[in-house]
């Protein structure tokens, strides 16, 4: 029901004005086409990153889960994000040494 009075909200005008923008103008290819690359870039240069802070969080989630060792949660999140397995291994060793 609201969606359906978007368009009364801002007038046809607007929308057909910026429609028109879009369609013709060869700087929305060019933005388009941009942020392709830049998010394949990211995607390839950050691949590691991503995988790594990704495993350490499948890895804070079995700990926890499966062997039931609790961590204190922000600071095993962010070393997990931050560091990927390392940063939840270094938890384990602070965890042992009785410092969390």
């Amino acid at each position: 029901m609201i969606l359906a009075q978007i368009p009364d909200l801002f007038g046809t005008g607007v929308a057909n004005a910026a429609t028109q923008w879009l369609v013709n103008n060869p700087a929305t290819i060019a933005i388009g086409i941009g942020l392709i690359v830049v998010t394949i870039l990211v995607i390839v240069l950050f691949k590691q990153i991503i995988v790594n802070s990704v495993l350490g969080i499948i890895a804070l989630a079995v700990l926890t889960l499966v062997f039931q060792i609790q961590l204190p949660f922000v600071p095993a999140i962010i070393a997990s994000i931050v560091f990927g397995l390392a940063g939840i291994g270094v938890m384990l060793l602070l965890k042992f040494f009785g410092v969390f």
